[in-house]
């Protein structure tokens, strides 16, 4: 905890400006106060993303966390103080999990508590490390305030990469996302994906909010009006750059569509209703008929959402045939579908799969999704805890292989994505086979009319801006759409809605720079951040 008489504060009447006694206000709080603000913060911070999409507030919320810390008298004190900007942070971000527990309440109703606040209270720890490695930096670096701003970002970006990776990971709300929904002018910005990621992206957005901190100083007192716009115009740059490098490529990237006719089909079936057998052939009708209302253009394929049926189709030949005679003329019927190991064996393995079905109801194509959602699909150390996955059966699922491309006669070649494998940007894509576009088909009925499934698709959108493809994405309820290359919003059913769309499917970009670098591109962009703190600027 700070002690505020430990902390040296030049007189209130040496102040020159408000903001510079904001920042000594802060920096001067001790007790539950300080750790309140934070937490508030944070939460400010989670509101800068969909679906609020208040992105100005990160010019407050990451400030307000700096000067805060100048108050902290230890690098534990700086731990506590991140730590509790964290939990309000994904607290706020990340309430929408809860929701699906509510799909089989009797038998989730003990992990509502950890889910609602045990997650966010693991994840805070990582905001926490942020602060406490910048608190490490600038004690034994000795850096002064602009090279400490620059050490914070780069602890801060280089703990969202973690989060994304570790544990199987989830780089689920990054700061960069702020730009990925409705806030004006955000489009133009998150094309800034396309050559550096969302993690680049994280970069540049964390960077400008905090430059805000050099505004003024709690310890050093009034700062000259050059030193106060010097970081003002820097942030300035930094975003309008990036938005005006990002308008060029809009304007030089006009929509453009291949000819080629899609259907998506959103169902949306209750998740309470969904694997109730009662309800299953009432449920396929539905899928069946807005497959089969008339079009204005030859449709080539019709898509089905994850998991649209509870039928193993590779077992069930009746509904295999039944679903395959809603695929068009010389065309197919995509569908999420679980899969199971081959018969005549026991079913002993089942898959989250995507398979494509023509008109005879063969299966000639299909992909496994890879990366699953623990306790959801299955229970990582099972042997130790003998829980029950969320979701329906009691076999745990096996993961596929990885990013693959299929290849159909009559359709553009295509990535399967199933569900939350879209948030993962790098990994998406089998690049030695560079598909023409991106399939993916989700199921956010388990998180109701929370945040979660906008959330959801704004990540998503961001994959076909950094790949350079076009995105299908097709939700059993959710938010099923077509994106552009460069995240253009072509078509649109709403969250809940029951319906249909045709669309043809948008022409492929060129190979963006993020696509054939990788996160190198962010490494790079994490060097030049790191020259500031090397050389101690002031």
């Amino acid at each position: 905890m700070p002690d505020a008489s430990a902390f040296r504060l030049r007189p209130a009447s040496r102040v020159a400006t408000p903001i510079s006694h904001l920042a000594r206000k802060l920096a001067a709080l001790s007790g539950w106060r300080r750790y309140g603000l934070a937490f508030l913060l944070g939460s400010g911070a989670a509101a800068t993303l969909p679906p609020v999409d208040l992105t100005p507030l990160l010019m407050v919320a990451f400030p307000g966390l700096l000067w805060l810390d100048e108050g902290s008298t230890s690098v534990g004190a700086s731990f506590s103080l991140g730590y509790a900007f964290g939990f309000g942070f994904f607290l706020a971000g990340l309430y929408w999990i809860t929701a699906a527990l509510f799909v089989d309440l009797a038998t989730f109703w003990w992990l509502v508590p950890v889910a609602a606040v045990g997650l966010p209270a693991v994840f805070a720890v990582y905001a926490g490390m942020a602060l406490l490695a910048t608190s490490l930096a600038a004690k034994y670096l000795r850096l002064r305030r602009t090279a400490r701003v620059f050490a914070f970002v780069i602890a801060w970006v280089a703990a969202e990469w973690v989060r994304g990776h570790a544990f199987t990971g989830l780089p689920w709300n990054l700061i960069g996302y702020t730009w990925s929904g409705g806030f004006p002018g955000a489009l133009a910005i998150l094309q800034g994906v396309a050559w550096f990621g969302i993690y680049g992206l994280s970069s540049i957005t964390v960077l400008a909010a905090s430059l805000a901190t050099l505004f003024a100083s709690p310890s050093l007192g009034p700062i000259s009006p050059g030193r106060r716009w010097l970081p003002a115009i820097t942030a300035a740059f930094l975003i309008l750059g990036v938005g005006t490098a990002g308008t060029m490529r809009l304007v030089r990237s006009p929509p453009a569509a291949t000819g080629i006719w899609l259907r998506l089909v959103q169902p949306a079936i209750p998740e309470t209703t969904k694997w109730d057998p009662r309800g299953a052939e009432k449920n396929l009708r539905l899928l069946l008929e807005l497959s089969a209302a008339p079009a204005t253009h030859p449709i080539t394929a019709v898509l089905w959402p994850e998991a649209a049926t509870p039928f193993l189709l590779g077992r069930d030949e009746l509904h295999r045939v039944e679903i395959a005679a809603a695929a068009p003329d010389r065309g197919y019927v995509i569908a999420g579908a679980l899969r199971a190991n081959p018969p005549p064996a026991n079913v002993l393995q089942i898959w989250n799969s995507i398979e494509v079905l023509n008109g005879n109801g063969d299966i000639l194509a299909q992909y496994d999704k890879a990366h699953l959602v623990p306790f959801g699909e299955y229970v990582p150390l099972r042997g130790w805890l003998p829980l029950k996955k969320v979701t329906a059966g009691s076999i745990d699922l096996s993961p596929g292989p990885g990013p693959r491309t299929i290849e159909l006669p009559g359709l553009p070649s295509f990535a399967p994505l199933i569900c939350y494998e879209a948030i993962f940007p790098g990994t998406i894509v089998d690049e030695s086979v560079r598909p023409a576009w991106m399939l993916n088909v989700t199921n956010d009925a388990w998180y109701g009319e929370s945040s979660g499934p906008f959330q959801h698709f704004a990540q998503a959108r961001t994959r076909a801006i950094e790949e350079g493809l076009p995105l299908v994405r097709v939700a059993n309820s959710g938010v099923s759409a077509v994106v552009d290359p460069v995240g253009r919003v072509l078509a649109r059913i709403n969250l809940n809605a029951v319906g249909y769309a045709d669309i043809a499917l948008p022409a492929g970009g060129d190979r963006t720079l993020y696509a054939r670098t990788g996160d190198w591109a962010f490494l790079g962009l994490l060097l030049l951040l790191a020259l500031p703190v090397v050389f101690r600027l002031p």
